[in-house]
């Protein structure tokens, strides 16, 4: 990856953390979409690929439980459209997932042709081309129902939240989202690397929900600050909980130079120049998940010369999959494993190395050792997961395990009150999880609702 000149260009911001370290088609290319759409012809090469399992055990790995079989058979015949009304029935937000879905461990890993040959059918790759062609000509294949004159708030305009609002809309109800940011979408929109998601598509698959009609999102408003849960409670018929993990968990390290990685890439996600992210030379990244997988490629797509990412257990205890860590080590990144921080060296707000311990497992714990290792950083990014944001509990709502405690419809112990998503207890931090229990909450939701 070339350098450009970093006193021509490079913007100082502190001492080795600086912006425009590459050039505009170094941008380009390094934040190009991950995985190029099909052609049809690579299309229809790929369908054909598929043996159309009677009991396909793809169809079981998919949360969202979308008939795979019959929509990569639409797709061999020639049935785009209708390959893509299949993907929608199940996973409106198909588009995304078809994306940023870890496809190598659900429907691809297990997909027959990956056991036999050790290649899959790119199940991902193909949802993408079918939904793409909906999205792209606004196909719209659901009506509105007749309004039924019930009110249903939402709180959080993610993929849990459109998922529940889409599937009571469907069916007549006018539903109120109510969205803390600025805008729409949530991880879709902040959360992901963003060559995972080009071409601002995540707006453009809500315009494509919110086309369906009965949805009315209110942007800049937050829970707790400009309207309670009890007066949700008593306005609409109906409260849906899909609010996410707004909060970071805490390292626990004294430095005020400390950045988050959520943030990080929320910025990268957000900006309409590249070259105005500012990164170090030498960066560090303290984490396991795709959250520290997308930060540190992102770090060195941006310019950074030297990426670590360092993990306090061993390799095979990462939540990030196999197929992410090699995508890591592909790009320069540095994997590192069973490494915990201990102390960060600054001089005043600049970084200048961090301090790691070496840590064992004994008997399933942890255990730090007496040996460290010192890694040169002037920027280091923490990304050890995330947490709920509001005081949920002064409210009234039960909690498990720091999330939101649901039966197997998704309702809470409040009446009125469902939840789903990264905010509630059994989600697994996935787009493709989140969508099936808001579409599975909105199910239960609209059944009561009729009675």
């Amino acid at each position: 990856m070339a350098k450009s000149n970093e006193n021509m260009m490079g913007k100082k911001h502190q001492d080795g953390v600086v912006a425009a370290r590459l050039c505009a088609e170094e941008y380009k290319n390094n934040f190009s979409d991950l995985h190029p759409a099909y052609t049809p012809f690579e299309a229809a090469a790929a369908a054909d690929r598929c043996y159309f399992c009677y009991d396909a055990p793809c169809l079981t790995a998919c949360p969202t439980e979308i008939d795979i079989p019959m929509f990569i058979r639409q797709i061999a015949t020639g049935n785009i459209l209708g390959s893509a009304e299949t993907i929608f029935d199940q996973n409106i937000l198909g588009g995304m997932c078809a994306r940023v879905c870890p496809t190598e461990t659900l429907c691809e890993q297990a997909c027959v042709r990956e056991v036999a040959e050790g290649k899959p059918v790119e199940i991902g790759k193909l949802q993408r081309f079918a939904t793409d062609k909906a999205i792209t000509e606004n196909v719209q294949f659901y009506q509105r129902a007749d309004a039924t004159g019930k009110s249903i708030a939402i709180i959080g305009a993610g993929p849990a939240g459109l998922a529940c609002a889409h599937q009571l809309a469907k069916h007549g109800h006018q539903v109120t989202i109510l969205e803390a940011k600025n805008k729409s979408g949530g991880l879709n929109e902040f959360g992901i690397a963003a060559y995972k998601s080009v071409d601002d598509f995540a707006q453009n698959e809500i315009d494509y929900i919110l086309a369906i009609g009965g949805i009315e999102i209110k942007t800049g408003t937050a829970l707790g600050r400009d309207y309670s849960l009890d007066a949700l409670q008593q306005e609409y018929d109906a409260v849906f909980l899909g609010l996410g993990l707004g909060d970071t968990n805490n390292l626990n390290l004294d430095a005020i130079t400390l950045e988050d990685a959520v943030d990080y890439i929320a910025d990268i996600r957000q900006a309409s120049d590249l070259a105005s992210i500012p990164v170090a030379r030498d960066v560090v990244v303290i984490g396991g998940g795709m959250t520290a997988i997308d930060v540190a490629i992102q770090s060195k797509l941006l310019g950074a010369e030297n990426v670590t990412l360092c993990y306090r257990r061993d390799q095979s205890q990462m939540n990030a999959s196999q197929w992410e860590q090699d995508l890591a080590a592909s790009k320069g990144v540095n994997l590192k494993y069973n490494l915990q921080p201990e102390n960060i060296d600054a001089q005043g707000d600049a970084l200048q190395s961090i301090t790691m311990r070496y840590t064992n497992s004994v008997d399933g714990k942890l255990v730090a050792t007496d040996e460290t290792i010192s890694i040169k950083a002037q920027q280091v990014f923490a990304a050890i997961g995330q947490c709920l944001a509001s005081d949920l509990a002064e409210m009234g709502v039960a909690l498990e395990a720091g999330r939101i405690k649901i039966d197997e419809n998704g309702k809470t112990n409040l009446d009125k009150v469902w939840a789903g998503g990264d905010c509630a207890a059994g989600g697994d931090d996935l787009t493709v999880s989140a969508v099936a229990m808001g579409r599975d909450a909105a199910k239960n939701i609209h059944s009561n609702l009729s009675q």
